[in-house]
C-alpha cells in the first residue's frame, strides 16, 4: 500500500479544515451551551431547535442552504467576496460547513457538562467574594473541562468525516476543497481506483484512532487534575 501526493494533500487539507473548524466553533459553542443551560428566555426552545437543526437536516440540504447564502451571487456571499473573504468553492467554505455540521454536537456535550455542575460549589465561591467572572474561570470552567474536551473531539471528528454539506457547498476541487472523504469518493468513481480508496481509508482510520487516543489521554489527565483539586 502506498500513498501518493494527492493522498497526503487530501490528508493535510482535512486536518487543516478540522483544526480550524474546531478552534472557531469551541468558543461559540461554549457560549451557546451556557445560554441554553443557565438562562431562561423567550424563544429558548426555538434557539435550541435551530442549533440542533443540522443534526436532522440532510447534509446536502445544509450545504445547499450555505450555497444559497454565501455564493458570490448572493448578497452576503457577494459582500464577502468584495472584501476577499469568499467562502464558496474554497477551503475556507469547507471550514464553515464543518463548523455548522459539528456545532450541535459540541453544544450538546458542553450543555450537559454545564447542567452537571453542582450550583452549590459556585454559590460557595460567590459567598467568599469572588466575582461572577472569577467563579466561572476558577470553579465552573475547570469542572466542565471534560465536557469541553468531549465537544471539541466530537467537532473535530465530525469535521474530518464531513461529506454531504462540504461537496454541495464547496464542490470537489483537488488541492482546494478535496478532503479525505471526498478523495475516497472520487477514487471509488474511477475504474481501478479501489486501491487508492483503501489507502485513503487507512489514513482516515489512523487519524481517527490518533484523535481518540489523544482524547482519552487528555480526559484522564483532566479528570485526575479535577479530582486532585477537590
Amino acid at each position: 500500500m502506498s500513498f501518493d501526493a494527492a493522498a497526503w494533500e487530501a490528508l493535510a487539507l482535512s486536518l487543516r479544515v478540522a483544526v480550524c473548524a474546531t478552534l472557531l466553533a469551541v468558543p461559540l459553542a461554549l457560549a451557546v451551551a451556557w445560554l441554553l443551560a443557565r438562562r431562561e428566555f423567550r424563544g429558548k426552545t426555538l434557539v435550541s431547535a435551530l442549533v440542533h437543526l443540522p443534526l436532522v437536516l440532510p447534509p446536502v440540504v445544509t450545504g445547499y442552504l450555505l450555497l444559497v447564502v454565501f455564493s458570490p451571487a448572493a448578497p452576503v456571499g457577494g459582500a464577502l467576496e468584495a472584501v476577499g473573504l469568499g467562502l464558496a468553492f474554497r477551503w475556507t467554505g469547507a471550514v464553515l460547513a464543518a463548523v455548522v455540521m459539528g456545532f450541535p454536537l459540541m453544544v450538546r456535550a458542553m450543555r450537559l457538562a454545564f447542567e452537571a455542575v453542582d450550583p452549590r460549589l459556585e454559590e460557595a465561591a460567590a459567598t467568599l467574594g469572588a466575582s461572577r467572572l472569577a467563579v466561572f474561570g476558577r470553579v465552573t470552567l475547570p469542572l466542565i473541562a471534560p465536557g469541553i474536551l468531549a465537544g471539541a473531539v466530537l467537532g473535530f471528528a465530525k469535521a474530518m468525516g464531513e461529506f454531504g454539506a462540504t461537496i454541495t457547498f464547496v464542490a470537489n476541487i483537488p488541492g482546494e476543497t478535496q478532503t479525505l472523504p471526498l478523495a475516497i469518493w472520487t477514487a471509488l468513481q474511477i475504474p481501478g481506483g479501489e486501491p487508492q480508496a483503501i489507502a485513503l481509508a487507512v489514513l482516515s482510520c489512523a487519524v481517527a484512532l490518533a484523535a481518540v487516543f489523544v482524547s482519552e489521554k487528555l480526559s484522564t489527565r483532566v479528570a485526575a487534575r479535577i479530582g486532585a483539586a477537590r
